[in-house]
């Protein structure tokens, strides 16, 4: 929320000479946090210049220029006329103009100096509005300034044209919607500083009539309102008819749109967002020429269509809040934004003017819905005051009578059906136990009437609380307490740490994930967080077949984007989307991890309540029995070159021995034996594949190169290998302590076998035979050659292993290695066919 200071004194009496800085510190005292100070950002000279010459020159390329004199009386030091270049037309000799001088520098850092062009040594510039960020008047060229005003050559016009004005912008929490306002503003600041606060409301709902029978006909007919809501509980019509379409809006009123970050367009438009900024009460202005009546809002039908004003046919939904013609005819998404069969056009002379309350929850959705952020929309979705209706409508009245020339009609809509506030039984004391901090019960109850509450105390026990029209934040005792302590003061409040409890510190989960993060960052990864929502399209482009289990996703009800409404079931699913965007990036060399959840399919939607109200114990073991498991898994990618080439030699790319590399490193760290068999998953390469058991045989996930057409359809480099395990697991099976192994001082025996067996059986399976075989004096297996070729039968391979015994209390005798060296053999024979290779 952008607040102009001038704007916001007017509401609120500011101390003589306040700047941006100050008035940003005070608000944060009170919660709005700054964002910004923008204005008072020109440094001089610019100055009232008058013209004394012009001279057009055409130039070669079509162009006319003028080059002219123009007096700025002792501004430049000399007091000499000034030659500057201009290549606007809507000027002559004799004109006041602003003129900025060598030195200055304008919005955006622009500094000016004297330079050459079209021929001339240009001494300055003589200004437009859109040079100087103040709104158009119209010309799209430079200022003339009106001569009835007394100026004088030389005299400052930083002042003259309010840019010594500073605006601060405010960040907004969603619970305040109040201060999408100026109005709601200057009460912060006078919560945060005492000054005196002028509601801007008060004198045009002392002007604005009472509701007519004979006004403009509005039935509300919500028939599916949500949560019991009604999508709209007051709307007030006013109709002015009459009005020039030629008007243009006030200067005044265009400077202070535009210092609130508004595009001043048009007088019924710029009139109806002035009055949403000042009072938070959006407005909109239909053309009364093409309503027929009664207006009646109501829901969405079925198949109902609407062209909103940005010229988008958008399909309703039965959720939307319609505005129609006599409930047929949509004129508006309610809260949203308007169609453009009633928009207000050149020719519009004749104005209904829409103040309405709409439900919140409705407008929200329908904004998310069609992808339709309005300035409208973010009020109404975060509370409107409905107390303000009539007032906002007779101050947009006011202002189309005088600057528009137009009639207001004696009739009056107001259609009110807003159900009584309840109020709440609040506890004083709950401030002080919630908060740490003494607040007296008189305190308690003088912020509160402070902050607009009607409070009735009787003097002891709980007092009743009734929140002003403007604050539906306020629904039960903590937040009565938080505005206690953020009325009092934030700094009042003592910063205290609880004592951490002795003997604690990071569990075994946690210290296994800072162990691999570490870890694998030593080798060369790097560490990613990527969001968990997907949409159905990254299954396909990982190739996960229809019946795939991990197809079964969690649907958001509410995504952030309508495109990935699904919660991930493989963490690779998003981490091979960060990898092609770093591809589609120019990074194709990349090793990257990450550590994150991902969430089961299971099937079933957890009951949802409404905010504020505890459901009750049942209601949220409900919840909890619903939502999906949510293991926690590590992922990696390996793709282009891991080792760069150079003028040291050439590089080396990623293949399928990184990716088991990369998973033994992660065993080999928790101390946890784990062994690798074939495998045939998406989204890897049938032939180079492997699955990842634990000694139990539990399965850990899956590592290899990435199928060809997986690669293809995320554009990522050939042979991209990446690997996936259940973290969970692996924490499982570690422990917080591994026992240190005695070192043997004696000897290894080592002896070598290559052992012929089919092409179809694993290296691993053989090696596990081995192991088997062996006995308890082998220390370690290793493959080390593997052979296929015209010296082995077609469909045969020859696996050599390296064998390495050791016993801990003597050294082997040959004749001991080769009986283990047998049986190690003898026992591959038995469970794949194998035979020693002579």
């Amino acid at each position: 929320m952008l607040v102009p200071i001038d704007w916001l004194g007017e509401y609120v009496d500011l101390p003589e000479g306040v700047s941006g800085a100050q008035v940003a510190a005070d608000l944060v005292r009170v919660g709005l946090e700054e964002e910004s100070i923008r204005g008072g950002d020109i440094t001089g000279p610019l100055v009232v210049g008058r013209v004394l010459t012009q001279e057009p020159e055409p130039q070669k390329n079509g162009k006319t220029i003028n080059w002219c004199t123009v007096d700025v009386g002792d501004a430049n030091g000399t007091g000499e006329p000034q030659g500057i270049v201009c290549g606007a037309h809507n000027f002559g000799v004799g004109d006041l103009v602003v003129v900025v001088l060598p030195g200055a520098v304008l919005p955006g850092g622009f500094e000016i100096s004297a330079r050459k062009t079209y021929g001339h040594v240009s001494a300055g510039m003589i200004c437009s509005a859109e040079e100087l960020g103040l709104p158009s008047d119209g010309t799209d060229g430079i200022i003339v300034l009106s001569a009835d005003e007394g100026l004088v050559p030389g005299q400052d016009a930083i002042a003259l044209l309010g840019l010594d004005r500073e605006t601060v912008e405010v960040n907004i929490t969603p619970d305040r919607g109040y201060c999408f306002s100026l109005r709601g503003i200057a009460r912060e600041f006078s919560h945060s500083t005492g000054a005196a606060f002028t509601d801007p409301a008060l004198a045009p709902a002392e002007r604005a009539p009472a509701a007519t029978g004979d006004g403009f006909p509005v039935e509300l007919r919500d028939e599916a309102p949500l949560r019991g809501n009604p999508g709209c509980d007051r709307y007030v019509a006013r109709v002015v008819r009459g009005v020039d379409p030629a008007a243009v809006s006030p200067a005044w009123l265009q400077t202070r749109l535009t210092e609130a970050g508004m595009r001043p367009i048009s007088l019924p438009v710029d009139v109806t967002n002035y009055v949403m900024l000042a009072l938070g009460q959006p407005l909109h202005a239909f053309d009364a020429a093409a309503l027929t009546g009664p207006i009646v809002v109501r829901r969405a039908r079925p198949g109902e269509r609407l062209t909103t004003l940005d010229d988008v046919a958008r399909e309703l939904s039965p959720e939307d809040l319609l505005i129609t013609d006599t409930g047929e005819t949509p004129l508006a998404i309610a809260g949203v934004m308007g169609g453009a069969t009633s928009e207000v056009g050149p020719q519009t002379t004749d104005l209904l003017i829409e103040s309405a309350h709409f439900d919140p929850t409705t407008v929200a959705r329908s904004s998310r819905r069609h992808r339709l952020s309005t300035e409208a929309s973010k009020r109404y979705e975060r509370g409107v005051d409905p107390d303000v209706a009539a007032a906002a409508a007779q101050l947009a009245v006011d202002l189309l009578v005088e600057h528009g020339g137009g009639t207001a009609d004696p009739a009056v809509t107001d259609v009110d059906e807003r159900r009584p506030v309840e109020p709440i039984a609040f506890e004083p004391g709950l401030a002080s136990r919630l908060v740490g901090v003494d607040y007296p019960r008189e305190r308690v109850v003088e912020i509160l009437r402070e902050i607009g509450c009607a409070v009735d105390d009787s003097g002891s026990g709980d007092v009743s609380v009734r929140p002003p029209s403007w604050r539906p934040d306020l629904r039960g005792g903590p937040d009565l307490v938080e505005e206690v302590a953020r009325i009092d003061g934030y700094d009042r409040i003592p910063s205290i740490l609880p004592p951490a409890p002795g003997g604690r510190g990071l569990t075994h989960g946690q210290q296994v994930r800072r162990l691999l993060a570490g870890m694998l960052a030593a080798r060369g990864l790097t560490e990613v967080l990527s969001p968990p929502f997907v949409g159905a399209e990254a299954f396909d482009a990982l190739g996960y077949a229809a019946d795939d289990p991990r197809r079964t996703a969690v649907r958001l009800t509410n995504p952030l984007r309508e495109e990935q409404p699904l919660m991930r079931t493989s963490l690779l699913v998003s981490l091979l989307s960060v990898a092609h965007r770093n591809v589609a990036r120019g990074t194709a060399d990349l090793a990257l991890f990450e550590i994150g959840l991902v969430t089961t399919g299971r099937q079933g939607q957890a009951p949802t309540y409404d905010v504020g109200s505890y459901p009750g114990p049942d209601a949220v073991q409900q919840i909890r029995d619903a939502v999906p498991e949510q293991p926690r898994h590590l992922a990696f990618v390996l793709s282009g070159e891991l080792e760069r080439a150079g003028w040291w030699g050439a590089g080396r790319a990623a293949d399928w021995t990184d990716a088991t590399a990369t998973v033994r490193a992660v065993a080999e760290a928790l101390a946890v034996e784990v062994t690798l068999r074939a495998g045939d998953e998406p989204p890897f390469h049938p032939g180079r594949c492997a699955e990842v058991l634990l000694a139990d045989g539990t399965r850990l996930g899956v590592v290899g190169e990435l199928h060809p057409k997986v690669v293809q359809r995320l554009e990522l480099p050939a042979r991209t290998v990446a690997g996936e395990l259940d973290l969970d697991a692996l924490v499982g099976a570690s422990t917080e302590s591994v026992e240190a192994t005695t070192l043997v001082q004696q000897p290894a025996a080592h002896s070598d076998v290559a052992l012929v067996v089919g092409q179809g059986v694993p290296a691993a399976a053989v090696e596990a035979s081995l192991r088997a075989g062996a006995g308890d004096l082998l220390e370690s297996v290793r493959l080390f050659d593997v052979y296929s070729g015209d010296q082995l039968e077609a469909g045969q391979r020859s696996l050599a292993f390296r064998l390495v015994f050791r016993a801990p209390d003597r050294t082997l005798k040959t004749e001991e290695v080769n009986d283990l060296r047998d049986a190690a053999v003898q026992q591959a024979a038995t469970d794949h066919g194998a035979a020693q290779r002579g």
